[in-house]
């Protein structure tokens, strides 16, 4: 098979999952080479995401590994073998290769949560919101580029609205719902749009207040996307040099447990619409 010349982020996940594999197993590269008749050369390709993989090879690793796994060899099988061209495809070249891992990230996601104390969550955004977002990056975006980036984030909305939206949850603190990233009606508007996504049955809205006592916790912003199995899931988080992915079974078990500490915390649904109703009419 012909070699990438930038393979996607899901792409080298798959390779990475197998390379755990290998290693689990304790096998060297060269041994698991031999089992797959190959060599080392190519073994390497295929963890690192620059070759693809047909089910046979993705089957006879997972055997060679001794894994017994059967859902999750499925999904590595599924990762390898499906040849989806998404919506996000007609950016390629046009947007950084980032924004396109994000949109095949949430479109193969079981389900997905937020944690947000600046902003509101991309899945939340209005169109003016996240203009305004992209507007204050130093050096300033070409207009046309300002465009295409409003339009995949409004377009990366199928997930939770599209016609088989996943479960979604977003905990939201006050300081991200007040800061006027627009004029007042553009906040108001931003508000509004919170709340009607909040009425579907598949969508929780949660707040941290600004009064809650005894909160440490403003350092765990997060995005988490759901895989096929735990195993697969995916966090990000912002660092100082762009956005981290996070994907270590002992990290995400830790980035779990933090979402549910948080959670515990913030207002419930009720009160949390209550919380931006009140809040919308007070701006």
């Amino acid at each position: 098979m012909a070699r990438r010349r930038q393979p996607t982020a899901r792409q080298m996940r798959l390779g990475t999952e197998l390379q755990r594999l290998r290693e689990a197993a304790g096998l060297k590269g060269r041994e698991a080479a031999a089992a797959l008749g190959t060599d080392s050369a190519r073994l390497s390709q295929i963890e690192s995401g620059v070759v693809g993989m047909s089910e046979n090879t993705v089957r006879r690793l997972a055997a060679a590994y001794s894994c017994s796994d059967s859902q999750l060899i499925d999904a590595l099988v599924s990762m390898a073998t499906d040849r989806t061209r998404g919506w996000w495809e007609k950016y390629q070249g046009l947007l950084p290769i980032s924004f396109l891992d994000i949109a095949e990230l949430e479109h193969h996601a079981s389900h997905r949560f937020d944690v947000e104390f600046l902003h509101v969550p991309g899945l939340f955004q209005t169109e003016n919101y996240a203009r305004g977002l992209f507007s204050y990056r130093v050096p300033e975006l070409p207009y046309t580029e300002l465009e295409m980036r409003v339009g995949h984030r409004m377009e990366r909305k199928v997930v939770i609205t599209g016609p088989a939206p996943i479960p979604y949850e977003a905990l939201i603190h006050e300081s991200a719902l007040r800061i006027r990233v627009g004029n007042r009606s553009a906040t108001q508007a931003q508000l509004t749009h919170i709340l009607e996504h909040s009425e579907a049955d598949h969508i929780t809205t949660r707040v941290i207040p600004f009064d809650l006592d005894d909160f440490g916790g403003a350092w765990s912003a997060m995005a988490y996307a759901g895989g096929v199995v735990p195993k697969l899931d995916t966090a990000l988080r912002d660092t100082a040099h762009g956005t981290a992915s996070i994907d270590s079974e002992a990290q995400l078990a830790a980035l779990r447990t933090l979402f549910h500490k948080v959670k515990t915390v913030s207002l419930d649904p009720k009160k949390s619409r209550d919380f931006i109703h009140r809040l919308a009419k007070e701006l």
